[in-house]
């Protein structure tokens, strides 16, 4: 068996194994950020609802 061959095999599975890694990482990462966008805009949207009712009380009050 030529030894060539079985670590040119090697190296490039531990390549692939590594590129997949550390795109996976990449990945968990920008959705860790985009479920942090996410959860700060709905929790405005939340606000923003209640401070409309709060404006719609305090209309009906002066009104």
């Amino acid at each position: 068996m030529d030894w060539n061959l079985c670590f040119s095999f090697l190296g490039s599975a531990i390549g692939c194994v590594a590129g997949i890694l550390a795109s996976q990482k990449l990945t968990n990462y920008r959705l860790e950020q985009l479920e942090a966008k996410v959860n700060k805009h709905n929790n405005l949207v939340e606000r923003m609802t209640v401070s409309e009712m709060k404006i719609k009380n305090l209309e009906e009050r002066i009104g």
